[in-house]
């Protein structure tokens, strides 16, 4: 692990600000120390030595109390400025988390653990206070104060600052030991703690299903397991941090006796006055502080810093090839032998695909389960690239545009979308079917639920509109959540509908309704994509395009 990883400066500039600001407090901090230490040594001499009382050391004692509580000031300056820099940078590091990880889509979100992203997300990077309050600052201080207090002693001793500088080394090559094997530690409890959030996330989700089929205490039991390899992981980190602490203390404390003999022989040789050495004394310890901080500090930091590591390796995902040209408004959607592979698969999700979708006409998907009729549709979102074929628009003059040349925000804002497995968040129903269209009114929202044979909902729930739902839509029936997406998507008035299985879990009045609905939009001029399996909706469709399996030799067949 890196002392100070560019990278945060580099993604925070709150990271920066802080870093010349530690630096800045620590120069500061290194005249005080000095100054304090040779007050007290001058008060201390001229007690012994020149019986000075309290009248004579008064401006003395006024002036070291005037050192001490600059001092105090100080830290609670460094402190201050550490945590509103750490909210600073932790704010900053979780929006480029949540802006790549949308940037970067749901193909790369498809291939990643939920748990450990949200693990990431939250605990991760909550645990980068300890580097920035305790670690961070202590670093700053290391560089500067032995410096600093080596540039006094060396105009007083010259044997006293050899000793320090031939002793000071050790720290720092023990912390270099102790690091590496915290660092495998760390990374080793860090994986334990993301396979534990991971799986709790999952337990928790599936608990309906595991108690039906009586494995929620197996469930439990594994939980158990993780947990307790968790805190076997978090003692080991925990022993080598006790274990370091008590190794830099012990190489401080023998060589500060090693300045302490040298100074005694001295001082009994008449050959340093009392100030002198008590100045050492006093500095000596003062030049091994800092850097036994770092070491005892370096545990706290180094579960923050490990998280952080992960969220940069995000942050630096190359991002797929996007286009740049501005979407028109389609009349038509366009896909040539399309052919769609997943990384670590052999056999393509889809292949040879060929067929168009026109304004106003009504297109329905058929096929059997896992013939890539869903991969279809994600192609169509720009959410999956293509291996071979094309997939394009054509606009009101009649050219083709290929979708990888077209800006993807762009072609989505013409798409009404309602995926197979829709996913509703924890907020209001309003805030959900907003998701469509940010600036739509109570009205717009009552209508489109309407259309989609949800107005009922309303009067069931009992804040309407207001209404807070559970993550994923707890609270809501199958049948309901699937109107609730449906109304989303029709809320866009869309020139484009990708509609997959729109009609599943409802009840054949609902259907349709559904339908019904469907059509006039179609009527109104959209164009209409139907991912389907139930005979009604085949039967509605003006055209039915039947994709095979890819194993088979011919992909795709049209009917009327």
């Amino acid at each position: 692990m890196r002392p100070l990883d560019p990278r945060l400066l580099r993604y925070a500039r709150a990271s920066a600000l802080y870093v010349g600001g530690t630096a800045a407090i620590g120069v500061v901090a290194a005249l005080l120390i000095i100054a304090q230490a040779g007050l007290l040594a001058y008060a201390i001499s001229a007690a012994f030595l020149d019986g000075a009382g309290l009248g004579d050391l008064q401006g003395t004692l006024g002036a070291l109390a005037a050192v001490i509580a600059a001092r105090v000031v100080l830290v609670w300056v460094q402190e201050s400025a550490a945590h509103r820099a750490s909210a600073d940078v932790k704010s900053a590091l979780r929006g480029r988390l949540v802006a790549q990880a949308s940037a970067l889509g749901p193909g790369w979100l498809s291939g990643q653990r939920t748990g450990e992203l949200t693990t990431l997300a939250t605990r991760g990077v909550d645990a980068l206070d300890g580097y920035f309050a305790k670690y961070l600052p202590q670093l700053v201080l290391a560089v500067i104060v032995p410096i600093a207090v080596l540039a006094r002693i060396v105009t007083e001793d010259w044997v006293a600052t050899l000793t320090i500088l031939l002793t000071l080394p050790l720290i720092p090559v023990f912390m270099v030991l102790v690091g590496k094997a915290t660092q495998a530690r760390t990374a080793r409890q860090w994986d334990t703690l993301t396979r534990l959030g991971h799986h709790f996330l999952d337990v928790v989700a599936g608990l309906p299903t595991l108690k039906v089929f009586g494995r929620a205490k197996a469930q439990a039991d594994n939980i158990r397991a993780v947990t307790d390899d968790y805190r076997r992981a978090s003692m080991a980190t925990l022993r080598v941090a006790f274990l370091s602490a008590l190794v830099l203390e012990l190489l401080a404390t023998l060589s500060v006796a090693l300045v302490a003999v040298g100074i005694g022989l001295r001082l009994a040789e008449g050959r340093m006055d009392l100030q002198t050495g008590l100045l050492i004394l006093i500095l000596a310890p003062e030049a091994y502080l800092p850097l036994r901080m770092v070491g005892v500090h370096f545990h706290a930091s180094a579960e923050g810093m490990t998280a952080a590591q992960r969220v940069f390796d995000v942050i630096e995902t190359p991002l797929p090839e996007r286009g740049s040209r501005p979407a028109p408004a389609p009349i038509a959607v366009e896909v040539t032998n399309l052919a769609v592979r997943y990384p670590g698969r052999d056999e393509p999700a889809v292949a040879g695909v060929s067929f168009s979708v026109r304004r106003g006409e009504v297109v329905a998907l058929s096929g059997r389960s896992g013939s890539g009729k869903s991969s279809i549709v994600a192609a169509l979102m720009g959410f999956v690239p293509t291996s071979d074929g094309s997939v394009g628009i054509v606009d009101e003059h009649g050219d083709r545009l290929a979708l990888d040349t077209l800006d993807p925000d762009s072609w989505r804002s013409h798409v009404g979308w309602s995926p197979q497995r829709p996913h509703l968040f924890s907020a209001s129903l309003a805030d959900n079917l907003r998701l469509a269209r940010a600036d739509a009114s109570d009205a717009d929202l009552r209508a489109a639920l309407d259309e989609a044979g949800a107005g009922g909902l309303l009067t069931v729930l009992g804040e309407g509109l207001q209404t807070r739902l559970g993550d994923g839509g707890t609270g809501l029936s199958a049948g309901q959540r699937r109107r609730v997406a449906l109304a989303r998507a029709l809320l866009r008035d869309a020139a484009v509908l990708l509609l997959d299985e729109p009609t599943a879990d409802l009840d054949a009045a609902t259907e349709r309704h559904v339908l019904a609905s469907v059509r006039r939009r179609a009527d109104a001029g959209a164009a209409v994509l139907v991912v389907a399996h139930r005979p009604e909706l085949l039967g509605w469709a003006d055209r039915v395009v039947e994709v095979a399996d890819t194993a088979d030799d011919v992909a795709v067949g049209v009917s009327a």
